[in-house]
């Protein structure tokens, strides 16, 4: 199987939107190969269907027992193993609705686009898609 450049991260909560973007960490179960250097993807779900709302790059994993007791609690209560950190992200000024992009043609909603692994052309086709508009 060919490793992946990046992933998409489907964000439940408006809350976690926000985490995202002001804190530049994100915490999850999913299992996939997480490596530095990696491009995410975020989607969430818009009044008009989901949409990609920005991207960042992956700085550092933290697997749980290295995280803050307050970050371990929280971790605990939703089931996660690791926290994501982002050298960097960015929150698109108008998210991109995933039926104007290539992705349409998966024929995934909501959920399963969660940790659907990306290649790079599939990532910058995206990004520059959402930025050029």
């Amino acid at each position: 199987m060919v490793e992946a450049d990046g992933y998409i991260l489907r964000i439940a909560t408006k809350q976690w939107v926000e985490q995202v973007f002001n804190m530049a960490i994100y915490y999850t179960s999913a299992r996939r190969k997480w490596k530095s250097g990696q491009t995410i993807l975020f989607m969430h779900k818009t009044s008009k269907g989901d949409a990609v709302v920005g991207y960042g790059e992956i700085g550092n994993l933290y697997f749980i027992d290295e995280l803050s007791e307050e970050e371990k609690l929280e971790c605990e209560k939703h089931g996660w193993k690791k926290a994501i950190e982002f050298t960097y992200v960015k929150e698109f000024e108008n998210p991109l609705l995933i039926k104007e992009t290539f992705l349409k043609d998966l024929k995934l909603r909501g959920k399963y686009f969660h940790g659907l692994p990306l290649k790079k052309e599939q990532i910058t086709s995206i990004i520059n898609q959402a930025e050029n508009r």
